[in-house]
C-alpha cells in the first residue's frame, strides 16, 4: 500500500534516516525541517500521513499537530508524533492535540511500517467518505460542518474484554468518568455475542489473556458486517511489538501499554469514538442522498445526476492528490434482442443481475452507476491505466462466464458486455470530456466484435481482452 508521508524534523540525520527507512517500503517521502515548513507544504500538497517530531525550536511538534487538526480541510490527515519523551502526560498532551498515535524513540521498524499501513488504510476510508459528502452538497444536502475536535465523547457504549477482574474494573472506572455504558467480559465468545447483537461505540480487547486468542477475535470481529467498522483499541504489554504489528494488520485502530494509564486510556478512548461518531455523521449524510433520488430504482446503482457530481470531486480530488483516476463505460451487447425476444421485464431482470455482479467485482470505495438505458458506467479513483485494463477484463471475463437466471421460457439468457476504458492523469480533465472518450472507446469494441474491453489512448484504441478461440459469442441464448 503506497502513500506520500511528510517526515518533519529539525535533525537532518532523523530526517534521512526515517526517510531511507519509508523509501525502502515504497513509500512517496517529502520532508520539512520545522513547523511552519510542514504547515506550509501540507497547505500545498496535504500528504497522507505525517511523521512529526515533538522537540523543534520555535514551534514544537504539540503545536504544529494542533494546527493541522484545527483546519477543515486537514483534520482527517493522520499525524504520529515521534519523540525522546516517553512519559505518560506527554502521550497524554500529543493526543488531546490531535495526535493518533505517539511513538518514543528509537522507533521501532515493525511497530512504525504497521501503525503507518493501519492510518493510511482509515485515511482512505474517511477520503472516500468525505468526497461522497462533498458529491451530494453539491446535489443540495447540507453538510455538517462540525469539527472532529468538537463531536461529543460522552455516554459511549464500550464492551470490554480481560479475564483479569482487576485490570477490567479499572477501565470500567475510567471510563465511566465520562458517563460511558460500559459492559465487560471476560471470554472472547461472550465479547463477540454482544458485539452481535449491541450497538458500540468503541471495544476493548487485552491482547494477554489466558487460554484464549485475542487476535482471532479482532479477525472475527472485523470480518462480521456488522463490527467491520467499530474502533478496537488494544491493550498490550510493552514488549509485544510483533503481535501489535499483527493486531495493525487484522484492523485494530488503537493500543494502550500496561501499566494502564488512566488519562491515556480516556484519552485515547475519546479519540476513537469521536472519530467513530464523526464518520456516523458522514454516512447519515450520505445516506440522505440516497432518499433525494440518487439512485435508480430498477437497480439500486447510482443515476447520471450523481455520477456526474462525484466524477467533478474526483477530479477537483486529483489536483491535490496527484492520482490517476479512471473511467469505464460499458453496455450489453445486443440487449435489444434480449427484450425482443424474452420481453422487457425478463430484460429488466438481466440489468438488476448484472448490477449485482458488476458491484461484487469492484473495491468498496469503487462507484458504479447507470449511465441511461443499459449503459453503465464505473469510477475508479487513485487507478492507474494496468489496474483498470485488469479489472475491465476480469469484469468482461465474469459477466460472459455464467448465463443470467430469468423468468419465463428457457430460464436463463447468455449476456456478455463491451467495455470502454479511460485513464486521466490531469485535473484539467473535464467529466463530459472523459465520458465521451470512454464511450468511444466503448464502440470501437462493438466494432472490432463486441464481448470486449477496449482503452482509449492519446495514440489510438487498445484491445485490452485476451480472445480465446472457444469464448461463447454475444447475442441471445
Amino acid at each position: 500500500m503506497s502513500a506520500r508521508i511528510l517526515v518533519v524534523d529539525d535533525l537532518l540525520p532523523n530526517v534521512k534516516l526515517l526517510e531511507a527507512k519509508l523509501t525502502s517500503e515504497y513509500f512517496d517521502v517529502m520532508t520539512a525541517n520545522d513547523g511552519p515548513s510542514a504547515l506550509e507544504m501540507i497547505e500545498a500538497q496535504p500528504p497522507d500521513i505525517v511523521l512529526l517530531d515533538v522537540m523543534m525550536p520555535g514551534m514544537d511538534g504539540f503545536e504544529v499537530c494542533q494546527r493541522i487538526k484545527q483546519q477543515p480541510e486537514t483534520m482527517h490527515i493522520p499525524v504520529v508524533m515521534i519523540t525522546a519523551l516517553s512519559d505518560a502526560a506527554d502521550r497524554v498532551r500529543g493526543i488531546e492535540c490531535g495526535a493518533d498515535d505517539f511513538l518514543t524513540k528509537p522507533v521501532n521498524d515493525t511497530a512504525l511500517f504497521a501503525r503507518v499501513r493501519s492510518l493510511v488504510r482509515l485515511k482512505m476510508m474517511m477520503d472516500e467518505w468525505r468526497m461522497r459528502e462533498q458529491t451530494t452538497s453539491q446535489l443540495g444536502v447540507l453538510r455538517d460542518e462540525t469539527s472532529l475536535f468538537d463531536v461529543d465523547a460522552s455516554q459511549a457504549a464500550v464492551l470490554v474484554l480481560d479475564d483479569n477482574q482487576v485490570d477490567a474494573e479499572k477501565v470500567v472506572d475510567t471510563l465511566r468518568q465520562d458517563d460511558d455504558i460500559v459492559i465487560a467480559t471476560d471470554t472472547v465468545d461472550a465479547m463477540f455475542d454482544y458485539a452481535m447483537k449491541r450497538e458500540f461505540d468503541l471495544m476493548i480487547v487485552n491482547l494477554n489473556l489466558r487460554e484464549q486468542d485475542s487476535l482471532r477475535l479482532c479477525s472475527r470481529l472485523r470480518s462480521a458486517e456488522r463490527t467491520r467498522q467499530i474502533p478496537i483499541l488494544l491493550v498490550v504489554e510493552e514488549d509485544q511489538v510483533d503481535r501489535l504489528a499483527k493486531g495493525f494488520d487484522l484492523g485494530i485502530n488503537d493500543y494502550l501499554i500496561k501499566p494502564i494509564d488512566s488519562n491515556e486510556l480516556l484519552a485515547r478512548a475519546r479519540t476513537q469514538i469521536r472519530r467513530w461518531r464523526y464518520h456516523g455523521r458522514l454516512r447519515e449524510t450520505y445516506e440522505r442522498s440516497i432518499e433525494m433520488a440518487l439512485t435508480d430504482s430498477l437497480t439500486g446503482l447510482y443515476n447520471r445526476r450523481y455520477l456526474f457530481a462525484h466524477v467533478d470531486g474526483q477530479i477537483e480530488r486529483m489536483e491535490v492528490s496527484g492520482k490517476a483516476l479512471s473511467l469505464m463505460m460499458f453496455d450489453i451487447d445486443h440487449f435489444k434482442a434480449i427484450n425482443d425476444t424474452h420481453g422487457h421485464i425478463q430484460g429488466d431482470e438481466v440489468l438488476q443481475e448484472l448490477a449485482r455482479r458488476v458491484t461484487h467485482n469492484l473495491r468498496s470505495f469503487d462507484t458504479v452507476a447507470l449511465y441511461g438505458g443499459d449503459e453503465f458506467v464505473i469510477v475508479m479513483p487513485d487507478t492507474q491505466v494496468p489496474i483498470a485494463c485488469t479489472v475491465a477484463e476480469r469484469l468482461r471475463s465474469d459477466i460472459a462466464s455464467k448465463p443470467f437466471s430469468i423468468s419465463g421460457p428457457g430460464g436463463y439468457v447468455d449476456v456478455t458486455i463491451s467495455i470502454g476504458v479511460v485513464t486521466a492523469h490531469d485535473a484539467k480533465e473535464t467529466t463530459k470530456g472523459l465520458i465521451e472518450r470512454a464511450d468511444e472507446a466503448l464502440y470501437q469494441a462493438k466494432r472490432v466484435g463486441r464481448n470486449r474491453a477496449v482503452l482509449w489512448t492519446q495514440a489510438g484504441f487498445e484491445d485490452v481482452t485476451i480472445v480465446e478461440p472457444d469464448a461463447p459469442a454475444a447475442g441471445v441464448a
